[in-house]
């Protein structure tokens, strides 16, 4: 994938009004539709007796690592996805490749509701064929708030300045990904999974590695 981009800038996606207008979307607008069906979903398992609070423990955190997964897996494999055609060319910019080229477009910084809620009534329905609402009810919320916290990081990194060393160290780990290694560190809203499937790599390791590349490998250690 190319490291083209745009700093503190925006550009229109889609010829048509109304798809240009679904595309944008305010950061806050994700937390104010799902958190309260999280919580509607949890506080009616409880009062029903559907499910437990240690159900709810275990599957909320199991549901939450479910994401981390997703998330990884989704960046890697389907939005770094650009196909050999222009239609899957196309598709690519519009899930992913306009945030490479203005990565500072803070109407793009979440997902919209447009492409977050068939998401979620895809893994919903499948969840709810599975049967077992006691643990697939909390799974289902843990894996909303992943993708809660995945696009609150997401908007945090690219927009507000980091005052923890772990903010600093996680907005590194994205900041490497979009200008200097694109192909490594998918991870978002974390680190570990790329530390886990050897995707990690740090802007100087990145740059060093580059340098070496353009040099022939015979640059000075």
């Amino acid at each position: 994938m190319k490291t083209e981009y745009v700093r503190h800038s925006s550009g229109r996606m889609f010829e048509n009004d109304f798809l240009e207008a679904a595309s944008k979307i305010h950061p806050v607008v994700p937390f104010v539709f799902y958190i309260p069906i999280v919580m509607g979903l949890l506080a009616w398992g409880l009062w029903s007796g559907t499910t437990t609070v240690g159900k709810i423990a275990l599957f909320g955190v199991l549901g939450y690592l479910t994401w981390c997964f997703m998330e990884y897996t989704l960046h890697r494999n389907l939005f770094h996805w650009e196909g050999n055609g222009p239609l899957t060319r196309r598709f690519h910019a519009i899930i992913h490749g306009y945030h490479h080229t203005y990565p500072d477009d803070p109407q793009r910084l979440v997902m919209p509701l447009g492409a977050s809620i068939p998401l979620a009534i895809v893994i919903g329905g499948l969840l709810w064929l599975v049967g077992r609402p006691d643990a697939t009810i909390p799974y289902f919320c843990g894996i909303v708030v992943g993708y809660l916290v995945y696009d609150y990081l997401h908007w945090a990194v690219h927009y507000k300045k980091p005052w923890t060393n772990w903010g600093k160290a996680l907005r590194a780990h994205h900041m490497a990904h979009h200008f200097a290694c694109p192909d490594k560190n998918f991870g978002i809203s974390h680190r570990w999974v790329d530390v886990l499937v050897g995707s990690m790599q740090v802007r100087g390791q990145a740059a060093r590695e580059a340098a070496k590349q353009s040099t022939g490998g015979n640059t000075a250690e």
